[in-house]
């Protein structure tokens, strides 16, 4: 694996679990609106918003870098909009990032042949 697709899976990786909890404080937000006088949904709508948009481009990018099929791609997609789906891309993009590592340091020292 090379650096360039290394940091585009460590951008994902990054940004997948603020993402989630985002989602879900715009949940519990959206909940005290209707319940109570706590109105806070525009300012983490936005904030949610915006760490989606980036999970989305930096989504994107690794799927080109990593050339992902088109089911992981999918998986990784879905689990951007699920509540709680971005800590278990999260942990999922951490074991592939280090299988790659393994797999790199093999290579360089000639035990497997890829």
């Amino acid at each position: 694996m090379d650096i360039k697709t290394a940091s585009a899976l460590r951008r994902l990786r990054l940004v997948s679990a603020p993402e989630a909890v985002s989602f879900l404080l715009l949940l519990v937000c959206s909940v005290l609106k209707r319940t109570t006088e706590f109105n806070a949904v525009p300012a983490m709508g936005m904030i949610h918003g915006v760490l989606f948009i980036l999970y989305v481009l930096f989504w994107a990018d690794a799927w080109n870098r990593t050339k992902w099929p088109l089911r992981t791609a999918a998986l990784y997609f879905v689990l951007s909009v699920l509540p709680t789906g971005g800590f278990f891309a999260e942990r999922m993009l951490k074991r592939e990032a280090e299988n790659a590592v393994i797999a790199s340091r093999a290579r360089n020292e000639g035990v497997v042949k890829a």
